[in-house]
């Protein structure tokens, strides 16, 4: 069995093609995609409702979490802590490379605890970084 038949039981959805194909591309990358990014990456294969249900039932298990891009697109990551369909527990930071596009999950560095006023309750936490990636300043130095 692959890891993304394997995960897609562990999560409790089922294995369709479009399904295994996007988890293996999530997989694949390093980084953050967005609807159109897969959309492009398979062509004319699943359709642009297909893509954008099979994201979404990834993002409502908790095996994918969305990111807001700093050019205002919704990007993708998987989930790498123990995020369930209740709750996501990605509390770390975004960094969207400037000379690539790319956008990745820095998992090691998480956002700190937030002491907001009573009465206050936070629902979601968006921090992202901007800057130049690893690849792309080895690139520049070469």
């Amino acid at each position: 069995m692959s890891k993304a038949q394997e995960l897609l039981s562990e999560y409790g959805l089922r294995k369709t093609g479009c399904r295994l194909d996007v988890l293996e591309l999530f997989l694949a990358n390093q980084y953050a995609l967005a609807h159109s990014d897969i959309e492009r990456m398979f062509g004319d294969r699943y359709d642009r409702v297909t893509i954008y249900r099979t994201l979404h039932s990834f993002e409502e298990k908790g095996l994918l979490h969305s990111i807001n891009d700093v050019s205002g697109a919704i990007k993708y990551a998987l989930c790498q802590e123990a995020c369930s369909q209740h709750q996501h527990h990605d509390n770390h930071i975004h960094f969207n490379c400037t000379t690539c596009g790319q956008t990745f999950c820095l998992n090691e560095v998480l956002i700190p605890h937030l002491a907001l006023p009573i009465g206050y309750q936070v629902n979601a936490l968006h921090f992202s970084a901007q800057g130049v990636c690893k690849a792309c300043a080895t690139d520049d130095s070469k």
